[in-house]
């Protein structure tokens, strides 16, 4: 039964796929999926019928994977196809991107083909900023922002490692190689820091395991593929997710 406090309150924050919305609890949020698809800062940009009931049916089963396995993240649970009730945070301005094979932008800024399989993974950090187009920062330029300190950046290589031994092996069981993926954190109002916003195939690559093909939105970022054929690669995520 679903109790009162979550009833949708102010909308607090629109992103280009989700709105946030108060409930009556100060402490968690409503977080709503919408049906777009974005790609390079937000120049393209896509409608994509029920894409939103996907990323949350997606993110749903990552992150109840993860708070099982140790990892505090802003996930409570699922309310409806579109909406998760979670843990209002903070949002650090920084997105974490995570490569176990080299692709996208690495390949482009290194001049190394796709494909070539990392022998540790490399963490990059990028600084949110649309004005200045989300750009590649290191530890120092972090704190020097004062997006966070170096105790807390130890904090969150230390939680992403973890997170990345646990995913890659649970995608490896479904035959889906984790190439690379980018996740955020926040604080709540006990200033723990919380993985946060989604993992789904908007926010990481995927290849199979056994073809190589890409199985994320790469297709749409590349414009290889019509949007159904993209909506056909999340239906496939979410079918090998569900499979125990």
């Amino acid at each position: 039964m679903i109790v009162n406090y979550i009833i949708k309150k102010d909308l607090l924050f629109e992103g280009k796929t989700k709105k946030i919305y108060a409930t009556k609890n100060p402490f968690e949020v409503l977080i709503h999926h919408k049906d777009y698809l974005t790609a390079l800062d937000g120049l393209r940009k896509n409608f994509l019928q029920d894409k939103g009931i996907l990323n949350n049916e997606i993110t749903t089963l990552i992150f109840k994977f993860l708070n099982s396995c140790g990892i505090k993240t802003h996930f409570i649970r699922k309310i409806n196809n579109r909406e998760q009730l979670c843990y209002k945070v903070d949002m650090i301005p920084l997105e974490f991107v995570v490569r176990n094979v080299v692709a996208g932008s690495m390949s482009k800024r290194l001049g190394i083909k796709e494909g070539v399989h990392l022998s540790n993974p490399i963490f990059e950090i990028f600084y949110k900023n649309d004005k200045l187009k989300d750009p590649l920062i290191n530890d120092h330029h972090a704190v020097f922002l004062k997006a966070l300190s170096y105790e807390e950046l130890n904090s969150i290589y230390s939680i992403i490692s973890k997170i990345n031994y646990i995913i890659k092996k649970y995608f490896l069981n479904k035959n889906i190689i984790l190439v690379d993926f980018k996740v955020e954190f926040g604080k709540n109002h006990k200033n723990e820091i919380l993985l946060s916003d989604e993992i789904s195939p908007d926010t990481c690559r995927f290849w199979d395991k056994k073809t190589m093909k890409k199985l994320d939105k790469d297709l749409f970022r590349m414009e290889l593929n019509e949007k159904k054929e993209v909506f056909d690669i999340y239906i496939e995520i979410l079918k090998r997710l569900n499979v125990s």
